[in-house]
């Protein structure tokens, strides 16, 4: 998905834009899907792609969403040494929007925390 930088102003608010598009980082415990808790999908609020399912959400007490697992076939994964940290960056596979973190401190059965921004997200209730 091709979108010039202008194009991604008019359809992103400025937070999103931020963090999608700037690979920002909400403040924690701010973010209006942290405490979620319904049934359903989890999409990229760029493109509208279904990213994590509601029953992979955990919560981490890192402050922001978090999930066990991902759909690895709409998410791609790029070494983030950004803050002088040795990261994993999540992005959307389709828009290339900026997402989050993966960590390897989650629980069971994957052991991975994904750190996704609330702002990065657009929420679906139902199955």
């Amino acid at each position: 998905m091709k979108k010039s930088e202008q194009e991604w102003k008019k359809t992103l608010s400025k937070e999103g834009y931020h963090v999608l598009r700037e690979k920002g980082t909400e403040l924690p415990f701010t973010g209006k899907l942290l405490y979620t808790q319904e049934k359903g999908r989890y999409c990229c609020a760029g493109c509208g792609e279904q990213l994590f399912a509601s029953d992979t959400k955990f919560d981490s007490g890192c402050g922001w969403p978090s999930f066990y697992d991902a759909d690895k076939t709409k998410v791609e994964f790029v070494e983030d040494d950004s803050l002088g940290m040795k990261r994993i960056e999540v992005r959307c596979r389709n828009c290339g929007g900026h997402l989050g973190h993966l960590f390897d401190d989650g629980p069971k059965p994957t052991g991975k925390r994904y750190c996704i921004n609330s702002v990065s997200l657009r929420f679906v209730k139902g199955k």
